[in-house]
């Protein structure tokens, strides 16, 4: 009888281990590089210093108490990101979250890091190269509302100037495009030019006025953010700065000011909630588990790309002290669909 009951203990001893294995299997998935139960080091790679180091940092903790977050900043340099990718690699982090630099020439750097093993999350920007998932903020939402906020702000009729992002940056298309599923019929585009530096932004407007006869004859203006203040003093510099200009770009979740002295509103990134689904991202790929987000994404060298998309904000002056997250809901009519184009597709 008491060898019976020895062998009945030990069979139920190996079934809860077997248990415990097999739901750490689970946990785990194919292909896992880390679990929750013991953690793991997570590299974010950022281009500039910001908050997202503290906002993700604690998403992380969150999710996955025994994880580590090892931190780089490339303050701008594209070279210097690189060197820091290949650090990290070679320390044996295997979970990679990257703000990068320049987007188009991190193909490399991302291959590499898959040959060694590890997985990529693109954060607010996407990267070239075979990366697992995409975290940024909507840009078909963050054109709409920028569509809708100057169209909201003219006080009358008329011509319009539209300065864009960078041409050959999806994100950047993506936003134009969605700028005009909503002005075009409804309002003249009288002047547009994708911008290839900020800086080129003032030299636009000042080149604009001339051609269209003088500020009289400008009824709206949008920018990237990046670019609104040289082109609020722009305007002002014209006799302008009445002109409604709004401007998409910048940053939640940091000591916020009212937007530009001349600007009406300006579209922003909600970094904490950018920080927490990649924090999600992050423990989800580790796990080797299926990814999920609100959309696909193409970033010409991979396809299908689980992104998260992650509504922007609306900041006027009114609402600097507390910006209001403003869906499309909050902001107009929805943008006809397919305007986001091909890029981003709704899941």
């Amino acid at each position: 009888m008491g060898r019976r009951l020895a062998g009945v203990c030990v069979l139920l001893l190996a079934s809860v281990s077997a248990c415990g294995q097999r739901g750490e299997e689970r946990e785990a998935g194919l292909g896992a590089i880390g679990t929750i139960r013991e953690g793991f080091t997570v590299g974010l790679l950022l281009p500039h210093e910001g908050p997202e180091r503290a906002l993700f940092t604690r998403a992380l903790t969150a999710r996955c108490p025994r994880c580590r977050v090892e931190y780089a900043n490339a303050a701008g340099d594209r070279a210097r990101q690189g060197r820091q990718i290949g650090r990290m690699l070679a320390d044996g982090v295997r979970v990679l979250v990257l703000g990068a630099v320049d987007p188009g020439s991190a193909a490399p750097w991302v291959a590499r890091a898959k040959l060694a093993g590890a997985k990529v999350v693109a954060y607010d920007r996407l990267a070239d190269g075979p990366v697992d998932a995409y975290v940024s903020t909507d840009p078909a939402r963050s054109g709409r509302m920028q569509a809708l906020a100057l169209l909201g702000a003219m006080k009358r009729p008329g011509p319009v100037l539209l300065l864009n992002g960078p041409p050959g940056d999806p994100y950047a298309a993506a936003v134009k495009r969605s700028l005009h599923a909503v002005l075009d019929g409804r309002v003249m585009i009288a002047w547009e030019r994708d911008l290839a530096r900020p800086g080129d932004a003032a030299r636009e407007v000042a080149a604009a006025l001339a051609a269209l006869g003088g500020p009289a004859k400008v009824a709206g203006v949008c920018c990237p953010g990046d670019a609104a203040e040289a082109v609020a003093a722009a305007l002002a510099r014209a006799g302008a700065a009445g002109v409604p200009l709004v401007g998409q770009g910048g940053r939640t979740g940091v000591p916020r000011r009212a937007p530009t002295q001349a600007s009406t509103a300006t579209v922003r990134a909600d970094v904490a909630a950018e920080a927490a689904a990649a924090a999600r991202l992050a423990v989800e790929v580790a796990g080797g588990r299926t990814v999920y987000g609100t959309a696909t994404v193409s970033n010409g060298t991979t396809a299908s790309i689980p992104a998260v998309l992650v509504p922007p904000v609306v900041v006027t002056k009114d609402s600097a002290a507390g910006p209001r997250n403003a869906g499309p809901e909050a902001v107009g009519p929805a943008v006809p669909e397919g305007a986001a184009g091909a890029v981003v597709r709704p899941r």
